[in-house]
C-alpha cells in the first residue's frame, strides 16, 4: 500500500498551553503581588532540575523557594547552587515543615518513601504536588488516599506526558470514536541500553526501593492508558524475569569508577564526563554511600528487565502492554482496534523517523526559498475498515522535555489552576492509584502465577466509563 497522498495536521498547538489572565493571582491567592512559599524534599537530578531549576526560571514571579530537605547535605548545597535559591535547607524534614511552614510541598525522594512525606504534608494542610509514582505498594496507596479525604486537599500527581501534544491528539480522537467502540490496544514500550541501564544502576534496581519498574516507569504508560481509554483496569495477568542485568554477567565491579572491567564492559558509564551528575552524587557520597555510577551487574539488583502484561478494563478494553530495558533504540509504538478501525501511532522509531525525515527533505526543497529547520512533528494513521487508503495526521513535535508536556503540565499547576480542561489532563490520587495498582497487580501475578483483580487491592469502585461530572483533579 502506498503512503496516502495527503497528510492532515494537528490542531494541537506546538507551544506552551494557554494561560487564562489572572494566572498569578490564582496562584498566589487574594494577594496578587505575594508569591507561594514552596518547599522541596529530595534534590536528587529529577528534584534539582524539574521540580527546582525549571520553577526558578519560569515562574519566579509567582513562586519562591522557602526550604529544602534531604538527607544528604552535600546535595542540598548543591541544589541550592544549581537552582539559583538562597533559602534554608534541613536534613530533618519534620523541622523544615515545622520551622518553615510552606504553603505548597514538593516531593521527589524515593519513590518508597513518597507516602511519608505526602502524608505530612497533607496533615499540615497545605498543597502537596508529588512526583510519579503516588507510591509502591497498595498498603502505602491506602494511607495516602484517607490522609487525603480527611484532609481536605487534593493531591496533584506530575504526570508530564499527558499534557505532550501528541498523547492530547490521540485522546481527541479517541474522544471523538473516529474508529468506534475500542475493543483492544497493542502498546510496547522500548527503554534504550543507555537510559533502560541506568535504573539498574541506580536505586530503581532494588524492588523495596522503587516497586519495579512495572511501578516507577510503567505508572507513566498505564496512566497513559487509563486517560485514553477513559476507564479503569479491572484484571492484570503479567509475565516478567531478570535475565539481562543484575546476577546475569560473568564479571562485575564495585561501581564503574573503580572496575577491572572498564575495557569489556559495553555499559561503563563514566560519571566524570556530566559535572553535574558528578558534583550532585560521586562527592556526597560520603554523606550517605549513595553511588550513582553502581555497576549493573551486582546481584542485590531484584527487579525485572523484561515484562509483559494483559490488562482488562471495566469497558471491555483488552491491552497487550510490554517494556523492554535493553533495546537499541528509545521509543514507543500503539495502536487502537475499533470496531470501525485502527489507530497507530509511534515515537522515535528509527525507521519511521527517517520517513519523516526523507519527507521533510523533499518539502524543504520544493521550498527552497526557506531556509528554516524543516518541522518536526510526530504522526498518527487512521485507517477505516474497507477503506483502502489511511489518513496520516502530523502532530507538531516541541523539543521540549517529554514531547512538550513538561512546561504544559507545570503552566497548567503554577500559572492557572482553573484554566479549562476539556480533555481532563489535570491529574490527581485516584489516577495516581489506578496507574501504580495495574503495576502492583503486575508483580502479584508474576509471583503467584494467576490473574489478579485490581479488587484484591483496593476498594476504589472501577469505572467503566467516566461520567460527564468526573472532570480530574481541581488543584
Amino acid at each position: 500500500m502506498k503512503r496516502r497522498s495527503f497528510l492532515k495536521t494537528s490542531g494541537v498547538a506546538a507551544g506552551a498551553a494557554s494561560v487564562v489572565p489572572g494566572a498569578v493571582e490564582a496562584m498566589a491567592g487574594k494577594t496578587p503581588f505575594a508569591r507561594k512559599r514552596v518547599a522541596m524534599v529530595g534534590t536528587g537530578i529529577r528534584g534539582t532540575s524539574f521540580w527546582g531549576k525549571n520553577l526558578v526560571e519560569r515562574y519566579s514571579d509567582i513562586l519562591e523557594f522557602v526550604a529544602l530537605a534531604d538527607i544528604n547535605p552535600g546535595r542540598l548545597e548543591f541544589a541550592k547552587r544549581f537552582m539559583g535559591v538562597d533559602c534554608p535547607v534541613f536534613t530533618d524534614f519534620d523541622q523544615m515543615m515545622r520551622e518553615i511552614k510552606p504553603e505548597v510541598l514538593i516531593v521527589t525522594t524515593v519513590d518508597a518513601t513518597h507516602h511519608e512525606f505526602i502524608i505530612k504534608g497533607l496533615k499540615a494542610g497545605i498543597q502537596v504536588i508529588t512526583e510519579k509514582p503516588l507510591t509502591t505498594d497498595e498498603t502505602k496507596c491506602r494511607a495516602i488516599l484517607d490522609a487525603e479525604k480527611e484532609s481536605g486537599k487534593q493531591i496533584i500527581v506530575g504526570f508530564n506526558y499527558r499534557w505532550a501534544p501528541h498523547a492530547t491528539r490521540l485522546k481527541e480522537l479517541l474522544a471523538d470514536q473516529t474508529v468506534g467502540k475500542l475493543t483492544s490496544v497493542d502498546f510496547h514500550w522500548y527503554l534504550n541500553t543507555y537510559h533502560g541501564a541506568s535504573y539498574f544502576r541506580r536505586w530503581h534496581g532494588i524492588m523495596s526501593r522503587s516497586g519495579s519498574l512495572w511501578v516507577h516507569k510503567a505508572t507513566h504508560h498505564f496512566d497513559l492508558l487509563n486517560w485514553w481509554l477513559d476507564s479503569d483496569p479491572v484484571e492484570v495477568s503479567a509475565y516478567g524475569e531478570l535475565e539481562h542485568y543484575g546476577h546475569n554477567n560473568p564479571f562485575r565491579g564495585p561501581n564503574c569508577r573503580n572496575c577491572a572491567y572498564t575495557d569489556k564492559c559495553d555499559y561503563f558509564y563514566d560519571i566524570t564526563e556530566s559535572k553535574r551528575d558528578f558534583e550532585l552524587y560521586a562527592e556526597n557520597e560520603k554523606y550517605d554511600g549513595y553511588i550513582r555510577d553502581n555497576c549493573l551487574w551486582r546481584p542485590e539488583i531484584d527487579i525485572y528487565d523484561k515484562m509483559s502484561a494483559q490488562i482488562k478494563y471495566a469497558n471491555g478494553v483488552l491491552v497487550n502492554y510490554s517494556l523492554t530495558t535493553y533495546s537499541p533504540y528509545e521509543g514507543w509504538a500503539i495502536a487502537f482496534n475499533g470496531h470501525n478501525g485502527r489507530i497507530d501511532s509511534w515515537e522515535d522509531i528509527p525507521w519511521r523517523d527517517k520517513e519523516i525525515a526523507d519527507q521533510a527533505e523533499m518539502h524543504a526543497a520544493e521550498m527552497a526559498q526557506n531556509a528554516n529547520e524543516p518541522e518536526r512533528y510526530h504522526e498518527i494513521m487512521v485507517m477505516k475498515n474497507f477503506d483502502r487508503e489511511y489518513e496520516a495526521i502530523r502532530v507538531p513535535a516541541p523539543r521540549g522535555g517529554h514531547g512538550g508536556g513538561d512546561v504544559r503540565l507545570q503552566d497548567k499547576i503554577f500559572k492557572d489552576q482553573d484554566a479549562p480542561d476539556p480533555l481532563r489532563h489535570a491529574a490527581g490520587s485516584r489516577d495516581g492509584a489506578m496507574s501504580i495498582l495495574i503495576g502492583i497487580a503486575a508483580r502479584k501475578s508474576i509471583k503467584e502465577g494467576r490473574p489478579v483483580r485490581i479488587s484484591e487491592l483496593t476498594d476504589i469502585e472501577p469505572m467503566a466509563e467516566r461520567p460527564p461530572y468526573f472532570k480530574g483533579v481541581k488543584f
